[in-house]
């Protein structure tokens, strides 16, 4: 199985997207209260979590927020949840709730799919400094 600390949430994301990875920076640099912890979709953690929840990321290659004994979320809601624990002016991306799920998805999708495009890829998936590697799970 896997295990997740407690008390922490887990985003799981494409380890070879340099969007993704360059976002999963920025989560933790805003991520004051530490609440979350880290794991790529193809690592072996993220496919047994995805086997877990029972999510196809063929079909669901997003961000996913995952709260143990809670619930997850995917894509744009995933990603809004996520900046609501940043606080201060990160607030205002709260807006984006007003907006259908759809809509939110549909322009989340948009750039999803053009992201190597625009951004590139790695070969493999980013490895974490010293100072990151707990906030990582394999």
């Amino acid at each position: 199985m896997f295990e997740i600390p407690k008390n922490k949430k887990l985003i799981l994301f494409d380890g070879v997207c340099n969007l993704c990875n360059d976002s999963v920076l920025k989560v933790i640099k805003y991520d004051k209260k530490n609440s979350f912890v880290f794991t790529a979709l193809q690592s072996e953690t993220g496919k047994k979590v995805t086997n877990y929840l029972n999510i196809d990321i063929a079909k669901i290659d997003s961000i996913i927020l995952y709260e143990p004994g809670i619930s997850y979320v995917i894509k744009s809601t995933a990603a809004l949840k996520v900046m609501k624990h940043f606080g201060g002016i990160w607030q205002i991306t709260q807006i984006g709730f007003i907006f259908p799920e759809s809509l939110r998805n549909h322009i989340y999708d948009f750039v999803a799919k053009n992201r190597y495009k625009w951004f590139g890829k790695k070969e493999s998936c980013m490895i974490p400094t010293p100072e990151l590697k707990a906030k990582f799970l394999n």
